[in-house]
């Protein structure tokens, strides 16, 4: 089984932006702009988004953020796998790691 190393993310590495970068292109491609709810680096860096990068063996596998509307009420934002990644279960892990979040944030 491959270790996915899940931290609290800064937005500050080219990888992590190139991703994002990556998956506003995708969301905007495949989706009418009014469906589009995905955040720019700006927005994810707001204090109410928690981010977090997955990695594996020193690379970048994939994105996810989570929004806290309060009142215990979130939304999972910018989840994102890289291709290279596919299929190797970093998207159930960083959904995993952010539902935990949520959990322990009531």
């Amino acid at each position: 089984m491959t270790h996915i190393d899940i931290r609290t993310d800064d937005l500050s590495g080219e990888a992590t932006r190139a991703l994002i970068a990556l998956h506003l292109e995708g969301m905007h491609a495949t989706s009418p702009p009014e469906s589009v709810h995905a955040l720019d680096v700006d927005r994810l860096t707001d204090p109410a988004v928690t981010f977090w990068s997955a990695w594996i063996g020193g690379e970048l596998a994939g994105i996810g953020a989570l929004k806290d509307f309060g009142d215990g009420r979130g939304e999972l934002k910018s989840m994102r796998v890289h291709e290279r990644f596919l299929g190797a279960g970093v998207g159930r892990a960083i959904l995993r790691h952010i539902v935990d979040a949520a959990r322990e944030r009531g």
